[in-house]
């Protein structure tokens, strides 16, 4: 009998940069069944996620595009997917979708569209998110499977759009990279952090969504109560000048310290006592995940995906979003209860690794692969 050939699928995505689709991306080929699947990954930026593909040996390109329904990159797209005999598309966000669906269409290629959080979030000129709204609704109609990262993420959807069908496939962590129990290099001496300091991570984007500056207001705070803390600000963004602006007119440089990304996430991790999101929104923040697999306390914003991965006062504190006061008031009650931050922690691994384990969400994928391919 035959051996059946393997299906052939296109994961793209908007960036190169690491992020937390780029992060599910990443764990997501690298837990693929490579018996029944080969997998392309092609970004349309290039950064360190194109860089640990290819230390993977996963076949990566880069075809340059910052925009999205870039017409420029269409046909170059449709050569590549029929040069490499993709069977199948996944899209990873908005960008990603627009600049592969019309190549993709145009050869038969289904298309799965994952929404990491959606493109039409608060802050936008009105007119700009009506049209973003009426951008995801054809983009969404057009494909031959939604999924959505979060019930939130769903709910949004056909609250904007009225008939829109998706899987929620929540996302999940490479448990073995992010083991609260692995042995890790000394990432709080090496920044020449006091030892008896508490430190507190910010691993984000410094963008608007991931709101830097609140989080300096709120750590501004914070030292007037409990004086030994570190904020550990990790990521590259166009807010980022502005983070280290306001650390600057606070006076408060002395106790943050600001770094590139770095691919040492978990030693990083490793090194904090209290992890905080202080997002605006968030589709299913692989970030919160990774410091609840590492064992860390986590303060996130009560938003949308984010109240769907933490449960308030069992796993993790949720404090309203763009409310600097409240940030404040959780990281000093973390800071003076060492016995409430180890019962989080505690309760935040074990979530983790009961609902969250990325092997789950892949075997969830391939369904999705395998059920496109016989249709």
């Amino acid at each position: 009998m035959a051996q059946q050939r393997k299906i052939r699928v296109l994961e793209t995505i908007r960036q190169g940069k690491i992020g937390g689709g780029e992060s599910h991306v990443l764990d997501l080929v690298a837990s693929l069944d490579k018996t029944q699947f080969e997998v392309v990954v092609l970004s349309f930026t290039d950064g360190p996620m194109v860089a640990a593909l290819q230390a993977m040996d996963i076949p990566v390109t880069v075809i340059s595009s910052h925009k999205a329904f870039d017409l420029s990159v269409w046909m170059k797209v449709k050569k590549f997917i029929r040069s490499h005999q993709i069977d199948i598309v996944h899209a990873h966000g908005t960008r990603a979708n627009t600049n592969i669906l019309w190549a993709a269409r145009s050869l038969g290629i289904p298309v799965v569209y994952t929404i990491h959080g959606w493109s039409f979030h608060e802050g936008l000129h009105p007119l700009a998110k009506r049209a973003r709204v009426a951008a995801e609704k054809f983009i969404t109609r057009m494909v031959q499977h939604n999924i959505c990262v979060s019930d939130s993420n769903r709910n949004t959807g056909q609250k904007a759009f009225g008939a829109f069908r998706a899987t929620v496939i929540r996302n999940g962590v490479n448990l073995e990279k992010f083991n609260a129990d692995g042995i890790y290099p000394d990432v709080k001496t090496a920044y020449g952090i006091p030892a008896d300091h508490v430190v507190i991570a910010y691993i984000a984007r410094m963008t608007l969504q991931k709101d830097p500056v609140n989080m300096l207001q709120a750590f501004a705070q914070v030292l007037t109560q409990v004086p030994k803390v570190t904020l550990l600000m990790v990521g590259e963004g166009e807010l980022k000048q502005a983070a280290e602006d306001t650390a600057g007119a606070l006076g408060i440089t002395d106790h943050v310290i600001f770094d590139r990304f770095r691919q040492d996430v978990p030693a990083v991790l490793n090194a904090a006592d209290i992890y905080c999101l202080p997002s605006l929104w968030e589709g299913f923040p692989i970030g919160v995940l990774e410091a609840m697999a590492m064992g860390k306390a986590v303060i996130a914003s009560d938003v949308d995906g984010t109240r769907e991965a933490l449960t308030h006062e069992e796993n993790g504190l949720l404090i309203p979003a763009s409310n600097p006061d409240a940030l404040a008031a959780a990281i000093v009650r973390l800071v003076k209860d060492p016995t409430l931050r180890k019962r989080l922690q505690f309760s935040a691994v074990t979530a983790v690794r009961t609902r969250y384990n990325v092997a789950a969400v892949t075997k969830k994928i391939e369904a999705v692969y395998h059920q496109l391919f016989k249709s």
